[in-house]
């Protein structure tokens, strides 16, 4: 099995990609803490969208999961090393949503459409 390219300590933005339209809105965001080939567990804090409230709320509790992260149902974003995962909050900026820490990041995640 081949070295993977994301070893711990690699913080990641995880999408998991709906199927249907009512599907849950997931993400993930974390830091790598280890894995063997394509399977990556990743501590870190899960966000789910609320639409009645039409906003993301990330729920409070660490957590950790288990990724395949060469899964075709997940879009794998690299965080830099520098960023506290803690501190990352979702916002509307200019009608975008992007992940950001209110101070030196952001992560516009309506890069392949308008925003929803």
């Amino acid at each position: 099995m081949s070295e993977s390219a994301l070893k711990p300590g690699t913080k990641v933005h995880i999408i998991t990609r709906r199927l249907f339209e009512e599907d849950l809105r997931r993400h993930f965001v974390g830091s790598i803490t280890g894995g063997s080939g394509n399977y990556h567990q990743v501590q870190g804090y899960a966000f789910i969208f609320q639409p009645g409230k039409n906003e993301w709320q990330r729920r409070p509790e660490l957590r950790t999961r288990i990724f395949s992260l060469s899964s075709s149902g997940l879009i794998v974003n690299v965080i830099p090393d520098d960023i506290d995962t803690a501190a990352l909050v979702y916002a509307v900026v200019g009608n975008r949503l992007v992940l950001t820490d209110n101070a030196r990041f952001s992560l516009d995640i309506n890069e392949f459409g308008a925003s929803r």
